[in-house]
């Protein structure tokens, strides 16, 4: 087990392999070329660098737009969290997207019912699955604890079936059922049990890289680098220190926790198992025969995915519902400064999504 990263110790474990001198980071457009040829995408990692003085000034402006509303979806997943699994539970995030977020709920839950959870960040990679050896460890840990597992938010589900196949793969491994209930903020697509919003609204720390996830990148599993004993890797962006908001983010939602306390509540108490409804996959698959999309791999939706798209991927389109929603303000900052088309749909689920290039069209 490694501690790294910016966040305070007790805020998470990360139960990563610190690789931040085995790997060169690779440009956008050399990953999207391997990564269209068949390599996986978890053997790379994008070059993460400065953003824009004005796209910086961006997020921090939504972040305090949006504090509130954000503050009311933690306590409205955590509380569902509680009322799900009772109190005798482990916190475990999905790295990155998931540690900002599993923080806040562990935060929360400690300042409204002073119960002093452990949390951990660890790593699942589509098609490959979740890291076996930090389950293992936190089972040893915790033998007798409920684990709940955290992300950001849902796109196409992808996450939510890979947790799904990864902890029923498990259960014979390890002698022990694991849930692979998934708690999430936003669920826009409906395909997690536990949200704080069915809504596709901005998540902030989705607009930035490293900088808002303690300076850890996303996650590698790679032969040559990742042995049989170990947790999967990460590297830490030292270099980046002096831009690093992500306490400032933590920070700035938890302060408004009390102020939503009587919204959170009002919310809980309507709340009952909801069956998925999955209406996001109407979307996906009016874009794939729109754009004639084979693989629907090619199709990033939701604010979070599209901000990733354009982040870390060749877009080959931005698809948004409204021009004039604020929520995607950000987006459309990033799609001028990359000249990426935007075109208008009438999307159910996503305020919008973001198109891959194919670069074997070109």
């Amino acid at each position: 087990m490694n501690t790294f990263g910016t966040y305070n110790k007790d805020d998470v474990v990360f139960l990563l392999k610190d690789i931040s001198n085995l790997i060169c980071e690779e440009n956008n457009n050399d990953r999207e070329i391997k990564i269209q040829n068949g390599q996986h995408y978890s053997q790379m990692l994008p070059i993460e660098k400065s953003v824009s003085a004005q796209y910086l000034n961006l997020y921090k402006e939504q972040l305090e737009n949006n504090k509130e509303k954000l503050a009311y979806a933690i306590g409205v997943m955590s509380e569902k969290i509680i009322k799900k699994n009772g109190k005798d539970i482990v916190l475990v995030s999905l790295a990155r997207a998931g540690t900002p977020i599993g923080i806040l709920a562990k935060r929360y839950l400690k300042e409204r019912y002073n119960l002093k959870l452990h949390h951990y960040t660890i790593s699942i990679i589509r098609d490959k699955g979740i890291d076996v050896n930090a389950i293992k460890y936190i089972i040893k840990k915790h033998p007798n604890t409920k684990i709940q597992f955290i992300d950001g938010w849902t796109g196409k589900g992808t996450i939510c079936g890979e947790l799904s196949k990864s902890c029923e793969s498990m259960k014979s491994m390890l002698g022990k059922e694991i849930k692979p209930t998934l708690a999430v903020l936003a669920d826009p697509a409906g395909y997690a049990e536990i949200y704080g919003a069915r809504e596709d609204f901005l998540i902030p720390s989705a607009c930035l890289n490293s900088i808002v996830s303690g300076l850890i990148s996303r996650t590698v599993l790679r032969d040559d680098i990742i042995g049989d004993n170990d947790f999967h890797g990460a590297k830490f962006y030292k270099e980046l220190v002096n831009e690093d908001q992500s306490i400032r983010y933590v920070e700035t939602i938890e302060n408004c926790f009390k102020n939503q306390y009587k919204n959170i509540d009002d919310e809980v108490g309507k709340y009952n198992k909801e069956e998925l409804s999955k209406i996001g996959d109407r979307d996906i698959l009016n874009l794939q025969r729109k754009y004639n999309i084979e693989d629907k791999n090619f199709i990033k939706p939701g604010v979070g995915e599209t901000t990733r798209v354009l982040l870390r991927r060749i877009p080959d389109k931005i698809i948004i519902k409204d021009i004039d929603d604020e929520n995607i303000a950000h987006i459309l900052v990033l799609a001028k400064e990359k000249n990426i088309e935007i075109v208008q749909m009438d999307l159910k689920a996503y305020r919008c999504c973001g198109i891959i290039k194919n670069l074997k069209d070109i």
